[in-house]
């Protein structure tokens, strides 16, 4: 999400970063910026929407000089205006930023009470206002940065110029990929790499905790204490399309790779270990008065909702019904005041879940989106958002969009439970620390995954898969099949392993491969059982499992490890070895991973 490039050198800035910005689109973005050294003053030009409103804004005002920061902004704190986007100044200091500052609001009213006076609703605005108070106080601007981070909580990557020292840059980082590019007489920071290349080969890739200073003469490295930090560059030799990919062969790939990231940022600054509490900014529908909950979608979204049953049961303790949006309002849905409707959507803009949601607001039942697009048709239509900020997502066939989604359905099913009492303390809290643990998980999960592309080549020449689940993993056996389905344009079915003797039992051959989703759950005895079927039968299996699990070792012709999550997270979990499988079947048969044919990322007609 978002991206900044800030350079200092021989060349006209502006040039740089307005190309810099541009090679960073794919990260998404609803607003962009810029920050230059004009005769020792800054001069701004910022716009809302495409970068090319920004490069026209330039054009109308012109600005040239040989330092400066640029930035585009994906709404997080306040809404995509020109008012909120980056760079913020203050006092002859302007800042851009990734990431968020999760102790905004108490920074915010301490500065408010010195004096301070904001222009912007963002929590970035916080940062200019630190930096500038103590450059007031006597503080170089490096001295002034390394300061105002030691107030901050949260996540940034930063690049900041002050009026009171023309000639630099300075850039942190906390948790956010930042990127120093190293030409001759010549110094780039970014987001990403794509950024650099037409300046450099030549990269740093800054750690957390990590300070750099640039000027035209070169870069000085630090830690947040001022300790100097030595670090030979690295070479890149991708090329530029090869650079948005991240190194990856496929978007799809790199969005898998994503997930930990994603799904940290999906619940960042939304939960309390120590109190269990959820925090749903501005979230004012009334709970006590719901007496049922419906949850519509479309495809991948469907199969998210359909998880997301389980967990509103679970912890709200109120009947739950998904509906595929295309249908829903088709059937002259029972919706009125006392009903709670959930859409869910990438994208914001699914046609047939737009439709849905219009339907039940003029019946008159409260709405809430699950969504990764800020502004999004959907996000305006409805009563309340839930954003998962899981970046943009290249790749049609779903990945970090869906677990993220499905993170979010977590969150919201246990904020309904604690809200209403139906979730104690002490179960909140432990069901926080196994989400806070989840991308450890998955991360680990990734890393072990190599063994998924030998898999992949054993059964990619097969033209017909069954996927299997119980319970909560039910909706993730479907997923699978579609996932394969999808970008492999192999014939795939997902069910409910219960169902399996009521008419798919009669497919398996030894031409079928049948998927079992196994993990050591109240279903897993069951589940053995399907598995005991399949094999009497000559089919053959392949099990996804927990680590440890030598009984269905035994059963399975191949497995997949995965680690053990709790109930209510395994189908995040059980999720990622269905993708890679989908993924590397893909690019062994050579279909177009990124763009399968016939389908688009948003569908936006009925």
């Amino acid at each position: 999400m978002c991206g900044i490039v800030a350079y200092a050198g021989p060349k006209d800035s502006v040039g740089v970063l307005l190309e810099g910005l541009k090679k960073l689109e794919y990260r998404g973005y609803d607003s962009s910026g810029l920050a230059v050294f004009k005769n020792d003053k800054i001069e701004l030009r910022r716009s809302v929407g495409k970068l090319e409103k920004l490069m026209a804004e330039v054009v109308k005002k012109p600005l040239d000089g040989n330092i400066g920061i640029g930035h585009t902004r994906w709404a997080t704190h306040g809404r995509p205006s020109e008012q909120n986007a980056h760079p913020h100044i203050e006092g002859g200091v302007a800042v851009v930023h990734n990431g968020i500052i999760e102790n905004y609001l108490a920074l915010k009213e301490e500065l408010i009470r010195e004096g301070s006076r904001f222009k912007s609703e963002t929590d970035t605005e916080i940062i200019s206002h630190l930096v500038n108070r103590e450059i007031k106080q006597g503080k170089t601007l490096v001295e002034a940065v390394r300061e105002a981070v030691k107030y901050i909580k949260g996540t940034y990557a930063l690049a900041v110029i002050s009026e009171a020292e023309p000639d630099k840059i300075v850039g942190a980082r906390m948790e956010c990929p930042l990127i120093l590019g190293i030409g001759k007489q010549e110094a780039i920071l970014s987001s990403d790499i794509p950024a650099i290349l037409n300046i450099t080969r030549h990269a740093i890739f800054l750690k957390d905790g990590e300070m750099v200073t640039i000027t035209k003469d070169g870069v000085d490295i630090t830690d947040f204490d001022g300790v100097p930090i030595k670090r030979a560059p690295s070479t890149i030799d991708w090329s530029p399309i090869m650079a948005e990919k991240g190194g990856y062969r496929h978007f799809m790939l790199k969005e898998i790779n994503e997930q930990p990231r994603a799904i940290t940022d999906t619940f960042r600054g939304l939960i309390s270990e120590e109190t269990g509490e959820i925090f749903l900014n501005k979230f004012d529908i009334p709970l006590d008065q719901i007496d049922r909950v419906y949850i519509v979608a479309c495809g991948t979204s469907w199969h998210a909702a359909l998880v997301g049953k389980y967990l509103f049961e679970e912890f709200f303790r109120i009947p739950t019904e998904v509906d595929l949006a295309s249908e829903f309002r088709y059937r002259n849905p029972l919706i009125d005041r006392r009903n709670l409707v959930i859409s869910i959507s990438q994208s914001g803009e699914t046609a047939d879940t737009l439709a849905a949601i219009k339907e039940v607001k003029r019946r008159g039942a409260y709405t809430l989106a699950i969504c990764n697009v800020m502004e999004s048709s959907l996000t305006r239509e409805v009563d309340w958002s839930f954003m998962t900020h899981a970046g943009p997502e290249i790749g049609v066939a779903s990945t970090k969009a869906f677990t993220t989604q499905l993170v979010a359905l977590y969150l919201l099913a246990l904020y309904c439970g604690r809200t209403t009492g139906k979730v104690n303390e002490d179960a909140a809290k432990a069901l926080i620390q196994e989400l806070i643990k989840l991308p450890k998980k998955i991360e680990s999960l990734l890393e072990g995954a190599k063994g998924i592309e030998a898999l992949a080549k054993k059964y990619f020449h097969l033209r017909d898969f069954i996927y299997l689940g119980r319970g909560i993993n039910f909706p993730i056996a479907l997923e699978g099949a579609l996932k394969l389905k999808e970008i492999s344009y192999i014939h795939a079915e997902g069910y409910a392993a219960g169902e399996m003797k009521h008419g798919p039992i009669a497919l398996i051959d030894e031409n079928m491969p049948v998927v079992a989703i196994a993990p050591k759950d109240l279903s897993y005895p069951k589940m053995l059982g399907n598995m005991e079927e399949v094999k009497a039968r000559g089919g053959r299996l392949i099990a996804i499992i927990n680590d440890g699990d030598s009984e269905a070792s035994l059963l399975a012709d191949d497995v997949v490890k995965v680690p053990q999550a709790s109930v209510h997270l395994m189908p995040i979990v059980m999720s990622i070895p269905l993708q890679l499988l989908a993924y590397h079947i893909a690019v062994l048969k050579g279909t177009d991973v990124d763009q399968p044919r016939n389908l688009a990322k948003s569908v936006t007609v009925e």
